[in-house]
């Protein structure tokens, strides 16, 4: 009812509401058209400006003097804020990753592994990436009994084509594969209890995590320190240098960090969305089968449009501004909700309608402006193949069993797709 209060945010950002019910987009429908920028003041966090209009998200993400990252990219509870106001800090507190930084520290720090994630630049690894993607397609392949078989689509796929991917060129080995999984899910999925650490304390869960990350890729750090004839990524992180001098320790541990964890969860929670939403469509599904070679780059558009893995970003305005007709004011914390600018009625036609040749198409899934994702190519590169691969020898894919859901609002993908398929 138009009457009523829209939200005081809680339920914007509640895991478990996205655990079980998905992403809002009924409710974000309804802000779109009545409080497109909108003040939500949750019991247990800091108050926020809702943002769910696309004009709206880029018009603030073209101006990083005026809407700020490094004040975090999340909203912090009220707890976390007064201890940081106290000075109290634990390792992820004191370590600045570029997604949190402004500019012009934000363009020098890119600067060092952009070139790296160039179009040209990632042919260097085009083998590896279809090599991963072939294996894991022929091993669901060689398990199926008389010709069908039963997996679990984002465990066996799309959790672990990244994840080989990243390791690969991060220095980490095939052995050390399921430690950083672990780690990574605990970090972005640490209040799911399936992923959450044993410590009964959150804030002590992510001291301990911090150290972990710390001490594995420590290791690597140190060992392209010794060895930097290695040109892999990590050895282009590893001995970066900033202003002429060595990047510091903890920023270089940051570009490891947000290098392994922001590509992964990103590219698998899209992979996962975009085989549900292909089972679920099923006459867009038969298009890509017919001709995956020339529709896979269209439909990994409308596949990350369609999943928006990244559901929001936290800006803080540096003065006073004009959004539309709301004055926000110094100071204040606004957050980006992507996935309710690619279901913006303004921009896109029939936008909840899933189109895999769907042209033009302006998501925001990978972001907008100064802090456009930097890992897009690789991403869009590991989910072509996957999909080409599959999709290519798919003669036949139902969904089994409930799809599980992670709890999570930041990175609202899916954990669990059970699958029976057949493969040519």
């Amino acid at each position: 009812m138009t009457g009523m209060p829209i939200t005081d945010g809680t339920e914007l950002l509640d895991p478990q509401r996205y655990a079980t019910l998905g992403y809002p987009h009924e409710l974000w429908t309804r802000m779109r058209r009545e409080a497109p920028v909108h003040w939500c003041e949750p019991m247990e966090l800091v108050p926020f400006w809702a943002i769910t209009k696309h004009k709206h998200i880029c018009e603030i993400s073209k101006q990083p003097d005026v809407f700020a990252s490094g004040n975090g990219i999340v909203p912090a509870t009220k707890e976390v804020a007064e201890r940081l106001a106290r000075g109290e800090r634990g390792p992820f507190d004191m370590m600045q990753t570029i997604i949190t930084m402004d500019p012009p520290r934000h363009r020098k720090f890119r600067k060092v592994a952009s070139p790296f994630f160039t179009p040209q630049a990632l042919a260097r690894i085009d083998e590896v990436v279809h090599a991963s993607a072939r294996r894991l397609v022929n091993r669901l392949y060689d398990q199926q009994v008389n010709g069908e078989g039963t997996f679990d689509f984002v465990t066996e796929i799309a959790v672990q084509h990244p994840l080989r991917i990243l390791c690969s060129i991060l220095g980490v080995s095939e052995a050390d594969e399921p430690t950083v999984l672990r780690l990574t899910q605990e970090l972005f999925a640490g209040e799911d209890p399936e992923f959450a650490r044993s410590e009964a304390d959150r804030s002590a869960a992510m001291q301990a995590l911090g150290i972990e990350f710390l001490q594995f890729f420590g290791k690597i750090i140190a060992d392209r320190h010794a060895h930097p004839e290695k040109d892999d990524l990590a050895g282009i992180l590893a001995n970066a240098q900033i202003d002429g001098a060595r990047m510091g320790d903890i920023e270089t541990l940051g570009y490891y960090l947000i290098t392994f964890t922001a590509g992964h969860d990103t590219t698998r929670n899209s992979l996962g969305a975009g085989m549900l939403a292909l089972v679920e469509n099923p006459a867009e599904r038969e298009k890509l089968r017919r001709d995956p070679e020339g529709l896979v780059a269209d439909a990994v558009e409308e596949i990350v449009r369609w999943a928006t893995p990244v559901n929001y970003m936290m800006r803080t305005a540096t003065r006073d501004y004009e959004l539309g007709d709301t004055k926000v004011r110094q100071g204040e914390r606004l957050l980006l909700f992507y996935a309710s600018a690619n279901r913006d009625e303004d921009v896109f036609d029939d936008p909840f309608a899933f189109r895999i040749d769907r042209d033009p198409n302006p998501h925001l899934a990978f972001g907008i402006g100064e802090h456009f994702c930097m890992g897009a190519h690789l991403a869009r590169m590991e989910m072509e193949t996957v999909f080409h691969h599959l999709m290519a020898r798919l003669e036949s894919f139902e969904v089994t069993g409930p799809v599980e859901r992670l709890n999570s609002a930041v990175n609202g993908g899916i954990k669990h797709l059970p699958v029976r398929c057949r493969l040519a």
